[in-house]
């Protein structure tokens, strides 16, 4: 393999190690700040102890985030010099955002989170969950900024000429909302609190089946449950607002997800199929018309094509990119009928009698995780072959004294220390579900209501 590919199978096999871990963190302290909620608002203790429970899951997913997120940042150096240099001011100054209002505020709150149980008022705990919460959700914002202005370049120009040249901020505001960052953002953090939500439901149905903590596990069950159903729906339409965006911006992009390749033909939607790149034809079940209908309001539109630039300005892996696509969307649409067939099931006051049922929740905690990483493949692959779209390609942002060898040590490496990583937290996650919540738990040490002004 040559450099190029080796150095991009390095990073992407770095930031999907990372990427299971932050959408966790987010959708974990949705959950926490709701059970907290519901704790101050009735008193029950049952929802204090379930946030007990899943804040010691979250240090854990919090830790191995921040862990395996300082690699990404060193390889920006060493595989990509190039690249860090032409973006380095606009990078730089998202990354200097997350650290100042993301980081900060997060880390600020941590200890609070884990340790204050016992030390401090409810509703000062609360407000560190909060804290935590939105020190994650920030952090994620100023990533897809930042990686949003890779897709769709705005509020910049362009200084000095050939290897010197960089991209300079000009209007910081128009950088942040660059015409892809919001809808993206949205998309990002929904698909966060669906792995959180799923996960709960995951681990609570397993309880149930298996008889242990059934009355924490039913009302945590419940909780997940609704957050699943309304932010499923969700996705369904910030999806589709975020394809809308694609067709506007990046109508190559666009056209790899649908294997659409002539710009003179309807462009049909494929439900399932697939791509021959050298043949320039898709098979398979489509919808004829449907791309242009959904993209144009118009079953006979013209819809850009493939064949509409030429060959070295497509992206490479087309039915890669295809195949990506249309898993996420298969899983999206799977996650709303699993989620509304639990609402249907518990209104029918028969959901956890269906054993099938708790089963299904507790194997669907690997959908989200699987959408999450496909559709960052999709929006990351669908941009080949400009690092920066439209303006430095992937080719030209390497670093240009790493070899092909050092980059393949480097990346056996990473291998093995990222597997023996996953291994501990596989191992440390599962000791944690098969402790499960403590029935000891110390909720009544908790400093008596004289003491709470002290404390305050």
């Amino acid at each position: 393999m040559d450099l190029e590919i080796l150095s991009r199978i390095q990073f992407a096999f770095t930031v999907s190690f990372h990427y299971i871990y932050p959408p966790l963190s987010i959708g974990l302290g949705l959950l926490m700040v709701i059970m907290e909620g519901l704790f101050l608002r009735t008193g029950q203790q049952v929802y204090e102890q379930m946030a007990r429970f899943w804040t010691k899951i979250f240090a854990l997913t919090f830790g191995l985030g921040v862990a395996t997120g300082i690699v990404m940042e060193f390889e920006f150096g060493t595989n990509w010099a190039t690249y860090s240099r032409y973006v380095g001011d606009v990078f730089g100054s998202a990354l200097a955002a997350e650290g100042i209002f993301a980081f900060a505020l997060e880390s600020g709150f941590l200890g609070i989170l884990l340790f204050g149980w016992n030390r401090v008022s409810p509703r000062v705990h609360f407000i560190a969950t909060l804290g935590v919460w939105f020190g994650s959700m920030f952090s994620a914002v100023w990533i897809v900024v930042a990686n949003s202005w890779q897709q769709t370049p705005a509020g910049y120009h362009i200084v000095g000429e050939g290897l010197t040249a960089r991209a300079e901020i000009t209007d910081f505001w128009a950088m942040v909302f660059n015409p892809s960052s919001v809808d993206r953002m949205v998309h990002v953090w929904i698909g966060a609190f669906l792995a959180g939500a799923f996960l709960v439901m995951s681990v609570h149905a397993y309880y149930l089946l298996r008889d242990r903590h059934v009355h924490i596990s039913q009302q945590a069950i419940r909780i997940a449950l609704v957050v699943a159903a309304v932010f499923s729906l969700a996705q369904l339409f910030t999806g589709h607002h975020s394809a809308d965006g694609v067709a506007e911006n990046q109508p190559m992009k666009l056209a790899a997800m649908e294997g659409h390749f002539d710009s003179l033909s309807v462009a049909d939607m494929y439900l399932l199929g697939w791509v021959d790149k050298d043949k320039q034809r898709t098979t398979g079940i489509r919808i004829p018309g449907g791309l242009s209908f959904l993209t144009n309001g118009d079953v006979n539109a013209k819809v850009p094509g493939l064949n509409a630039v030429p060959p070295a300005d497509r992206p490479g892996a087309i039915n890669a990119i295809f195949q990506f696509y249309h898993l996420m969307v298969a899983i999206g649409m799977l996650l709303i009928v699993i989620s509304l067939t639990g609402l249907i099931q518990w209104w029918r006051k028969k959901l956890f009698a269906k054993r099938w049922l708790l089963w299904v929740f507790v194997w669907a905690v690997f959908l989200p995780q699987i959408a999450n990483q496909v559709g960052w493949y999709v929006a990351e692959m669908g941009r080949q072959p400009w690092v920066v779209y439209g303006m430095l390609r992937t080719s030209d942002a390497l670093s240009k004294v790493v070899t092909a060898n050092q980059v393949w040590f480097s990346l056996i490496l990473f291998t093995l220390i990222y597997a023996l990583l996953f291994i501990l937290f596989l191992y440390l996650l599962n000791r944690k579900i098969q402790h499960g919540p403590s029935d000891d738990d110390p909720i009544d040490q908790r400093p008596k209501q004289k003491e709470m002004a002290t404390i305050v």
